[in-house]
């Protein structure tokens, strides 16, 4: 019970991942677990052989004690015999233990890779729009947090358990045989802990549920406090900040209190009956009165008491692995809810691009959870030329940009690359013909070098320089500690524009003839700006070229422009065109003006 109480100490803070799946069950664990299960039976099975053998010595003392305590000339050779066999009892024991933990460590080895390699498999197959925060979290905890809650069911907690299970029941067994009396006074005080363990557990699921929602108002509240510090700290409101997060904390505290309070008083009564002074004060009680009544000889009460002691102990690995169970269930519902995920389609005809046309064919998209976000867009990207997408946030810009490398599948109407719809294409050739820089750059932990060829792993030293020229980052590269070798996050640091740029020099690299730029200079500063502007000049000549505008200064001479509204196209033209027109364009332009922030 105190492993609850103490669980229950620290809930779960609140989590940016996926909850777990709705109701998860032993059936997944259990499937999960198939690819291992002869190495989990050998390993069980060793376990249980290595427990039973643990009880060689105590029949092994009641025996010497026996040969010692009998009238006449001590039998030197029956004590020598009896030892012998307390000894092989013991490395037996032993070995078989040690075999049955080397066993479960291969099968817990052998299931991470297997679940680690499904889960790669499976991630490389689904659609890269899949990949959110929430779905990131997700993949970070199945992949580390719950692979490893899995660990010790597999690598102790099989051995272990049955060696609990068997090793009481082999003792109480031998008992039975020596006097069933005797196995009854071994568990007389088993009964009042078991009791008193169903009342402290009463309720506990609900009271779980209670702690953890009380903690997450702890977390809120906390988070709240450091995200706000810098507004309070100005205002001089410090107290009156403190106060949600002392409201919350007392609260928790107070029911945490009232729960556990009462129940660690009864538990430290109960658990007495299960310590050893206890169990062996009972069992000599119990054992003199069997002398007396010439039910046993004293020998086998010793016999009792070496067996009784050892209950608890088993009782403790049960209660462990019990807790060990529920929380391998909860993760093996996460991982399999992981492996399950829905792949992207594959056509069994691929097709291939020829060209780098982009066409949206009366393209209509929706969110599985939402409402619709693009209605019936019809768009021509062609060959040389620069298309940005502008609009209100939440007009659709990205996500129509997206569809282009498929991180998403239309709900309706067609994106071709080429003449070929997208969803016939095969993905690695897809992203042979279509590239994209991303608003939010993501620069591996490796040197430049290694992340520069990502797209194209194959190139050359002077094909690699020549694209960091191109992109306007060769010159910051020479600058860093050891050029191109630097390992960014060690001596390579990089400020937001300069990472675009790293990431503009990849897509260069790759040399795709389709490239999506997700609002490019969005985190530039202003010198930045123009240094990507110029590497982003670089890029479009020969190129389908479509950028998500997020200043409309650095789309004034791109070949045409698309207003989105609410998923429709509402304006399409050049810059001077839409001016002209002056309509929505014109205002955007007009408000983007009055800031100060056009060229």
């Amino acid at each position: 019970m105190t492993d609850v109480v103490e669980a229950t100490a620290r809930p779960a803070a609140a989590s940016t991942t996926e909850p777990p799946p709705a109701a998860p069950t032993a059936a997944a664990l259990k499937e999960l677990r198939r690819p291992v299960r002869g190495l989990t039976v050998t390993g069980v099975v060793l376990g249980a052989v290595g427990a039973l053998t643990q009880l060689v010595p105590f029949a092994g003392i009641a025996e010497l004690a026996r040969v010692l305590l009998a009238p006449g000339p001590l039998d030197s050779g029956r004590v020598v015999t009896t030892a012998l066999v307390i000894a092989i009892g013991l490395v037996l024991g032993w070995s078989c233990t040690g075999a049955a933990l080397s066993v479960t460590h291969v099968a817990d080895g052998k299931l991470q890779a297997i679940l680690r390699r499904r889960m790669v498999a499976r991630l490389g197959r689904v659609e890269l729009g899949w990949y959110g925060g929430t779905n990131s979290g997700a993949v970070r905890k199945a992949a580390l947090d719950d692979i490893d809650d899995l660990h010790h069911l597999v690598a102790h907690h099989d051995v272990e358990l049955a060696g609990a299970i068997v090793l009481p029941l082999g003792g109480l067994a031998y008992l039975v045989w020596v006097d069933w009396r005797l196995a009854l006074l071994a568990i007389v005080t088993l009964p009042v802990y078991l009791v008193a363990y169903a009342f402290m557990m009463r309720g506990f699921a609900e009271k779980m549920t209670a702690m953890d929602t009380g903690f997450a108002r702890v977390s809120s509240a906390i988070a709240e406090f450091v995200h706000g510090i810098a507004v309070v700290k100005v205002f001089g409101r410090t107290n009156k900040a403190h106060e949600g997060y002392r409201r919350a904390v007392t609260g928790y505290a107070s029911k945490y209190a009232g729960w556990v309070r009462p129940v660690l008083r009864l538990e430290a009564f109960t658990s007495m009956a299960l310590s050893v002074p206890v169990i062996a004060l009972a069992g000599l009680l119990g054992g003199t009165w069997f002398v007396a009544a010439g039910w046993v000889e004293p020998v086998d009460v010793l016999a009792e008491v070496l067996v009784a002691v050892v209950i608890p102990s088993t009782l403790l690995t049960i209660n462990q692995g019990l807790t060990a169970q529920r929380k391998a269930v909860a993760a093996a519902g996460r991982i399999t809810s992981l492996l399950t995920t829905p792949e992207l389609p594959v056509s069994t005809q691929p097709r291939e691009p020829a060209g780098a046309e982009v066409v949206f064919d009366g393209v209509s998209f929706a969110y599985a959870d939402g409402a619709p976000v693009l209605h019936e867009v019809d768009l021509v990207c062609r060959p040389g030329t620069v298309t940005a997408l502008v609009g209100s946030s939440g007009a659709g810009k990205s996500t129509l940009a997206k569809l282009v490398p498929r991180f998403h599948d239309v709900t309706a109407g067609a994106v071709r690359v080429g003449g070929a719809d997208v969803r016939d294409v095969l993905p690695e050739e897809l992203y042979r013909h279509v590239g994209f820089v991303l608003q939010d750059v993501q620069l591996l932990h490796g040197t430049v070098a290694d992340n520069l060829r990502l797209g194209r792993p194959s190139a050359t030293e002077d094909e690699l320089v020549a694209a960091a020229t191109a992109a306007r980052i060769h010159d910051r590269i020479l600058r860093l500690p050891r050029g191109y070798d630097s390992v960014i996050g060690e001596d390579a640091v990089f400020s937001g524009g300069e990472a675009q740029r790293v990431s503009i020099a990849r897509a260069l690299l790759a040399d795709t003839p389709v490239l999506v730029l997700d609002e490019a200079t969005a985190h530039a500063d202003p010198e930045s700006e123009a240094e990507i502007q110029d590497a982003l000049s670089a890029i479009a000549r020969d190129r389908t070229v479509l950028v998500i505008a997020h200043r409309l200064s650095t789309i004034t001479g791109v070949d045409q422009i698309v207003v989105l509204d609410e998923g429709r196209v509402a304006e399409r033209g050049t810059h001077r065109q839409l001016l002209a027109r002056d309509g929505r364009y014109a205002r955007m332009w007009s408000a983007h003006h009055g800031e100060g922030n056009d060229a």
